[in-house]
């Protein structure tokens, strides 16, 4: 996606309040065919034409159509929104979310292929960025699937009334654990089958996940501490049982996509990333060398459905810290040709290697969707990076440059499918 210039941001608004008891006892709503939400483009949509390459004033193009009332207008400002954030200007995304959710709670993702008489879902998300919730409609954009969001906004009741659906899929990740208490009390007692428990869900940061599924046989899980920077300063940094002869791991808490960070090697290292950076609290890990044999990184993307795993995408790279479009897969017909390899032997090659290993966490994990950033270590144990659930799983690479990958990923949203089947029929 290009970055462009900035442009002028609505004037600031504020955040919507948390009252004192941010946990309101919500009355579950009525479900009824009544009820039918404006349309937006939706994330993947957007996302799709802004990877591309698409300035802001082609996506605003896009999005732009007719709005004859009040929630049709919030959808056109719900969906600039999403096109601000991804052409990297975040304070307009966030006044636009703001007035959009000021004005409708619901929304109805537009989907050109669906059917009559589609699977349909609703989505309980929160207020955010792309990262807070499960991005769903990177895959039902691929499915016959009815796809409504339902905005949980601080201190506001949720609506009388909700569209009918088939399956509820509780959305919204470890990010905002406000949120995820109050979804709690509503997963116990939705009318309809619901997908990803948020009582499971709050446990999903960093240093949880790596006590979660520390000693899993073959599997490698750094502990990860959650450190203030006052314990990190020299000469004595206090790293809670990690080995600072030994180099680590350090990011901001928060932090995703690889921003903020960083290997240090020496006592030297940390002071220099401490004045370079402005956070007060980090994660920090030993750093676990799993460059392969023949001097490579790989990074695997596995989305698992009720189990079930898929290869989303395999990155390689010469570095150590890997992320798809960092690691040259474009201009690699060497790094593309291995990542094809692995998309079709997947199921018994890397899935057989380590199938104990993904049935034990998924088994300590709880969730019926959910996506883990791996790789293998040189004695062939399964190494985890992070376990998500707001990965954004899509198809959205050319197939001219990428043609193994659309089959896969087709198997990928089948196994979405059906996980949500299984449980309309349990």
């Amino acid at each position: 996606m290009d970055a462009l210039s900035p442009t002028a941001a609505p004037d600031p608004v504020p955040a919507d309040p948390i009252p004192a008891d941010p946990i309101p006892a919500d009355r579950i709503p009525d479900v009824s065919d009544r009820v039918v939400p404006p349309l937006v483009r939706g994330a993947a949509a957007i996302a799709h034409r802004a990877f591309a390459g698409a300035p802001l004033a082609a996506l605003q193009a896009f999005i732009d159509r007719p709005a004859a009332t009040l929630a049709e207008t919030a959808a056109l400002a719900l969906d600039m929104a999403l096109a601000q954030e991804l052409t990297f200007h975040p304070e307009a995304a966030r006044a636009l979310q703001f007035q959009a959710l000021a004005q409708c709670q619901l929304y109805r993702v537009e989907n050109p292929g669906q059917s009559a008489a589609p699977l349909r879902v609703l989505a309980l998300v929160a207020p955010g960025d792309l990262m807070v919730n499960t991005p769903l409609d990177f895959i039902t954009a691929h499915l016959d699937i009815r796809l409504d969001l339902l905005y949980l906004r601080p201190g506001h009741p949720l609506p009388q009334e909700v569209p009918e659906h088939d399956v509820a899929f509780f959305a919204v990740s470890e990010s905002d654990p406000v949120c995820l208490l109050r979804l709690m009390a509503l997963h116990a007692h939705w009318p309809r089958p619901a997908i990803n428990d948020p009582a499971r869900v709050i446990g999903l940061s960093r240093d949880g996940v790596a006590r979660l599924i520390g000693g899993v046989p073959a599997v490698l899980a750094p502990p990860i501490r959650r450190l203030a920077r006052a314990s990190l300063h020299a000469p004595q940094p206090a790293l809670d049982g990690l080995d600072a002869a030994a180099p680590l791991l350090i990011r901001p808490l928060g932090a995703h996509a690889g921003h903020g960070l960083a290997r240090l090697d020496d006592a030297t290292g940390l002071a220099a990333y401490l004045r370079d950076s402005q956070a007060s609290q980090f994660y920090v890990s030993q750093f676990a060398e799993y460059r392969g044999t023949d001097g490579l990184y790989r990074k695997y993307r596995i989305a698992f459905f009720d189990g079930a795993p898929f290869l989303c995408h395999m990155a390689v790279s010469e570095h150590w810290m890997i992320h798809y479009l960092n690691a040259g897969m474009a201009h690699s017909a060497e790094k593309r040709a291995q990542e094809a390899h692995a998309m079709a032997t997947f199921e018994e090659g890397f899935a057989r290697r380590h199938a104990a290993a993904f049935a034990a966490i998924h088994a300590r994990l709880g969730l019926d969707c959910w996506s883990m950033d791996c790789g293998e270590m040189p004695d062939g144990r399964l190494i985890v990076f992070e376990v998500d659930v707001a990965a954004i799983i899509h198809m959205m690479d050319p197939p001219a440059l990428y043609p193994y990958k659309p089959a896969a990923m087709r198997r990928a949203f089948a196994g979405f499918e059906a996980m949500l089947r299984r449980r309309i029929t349990a």
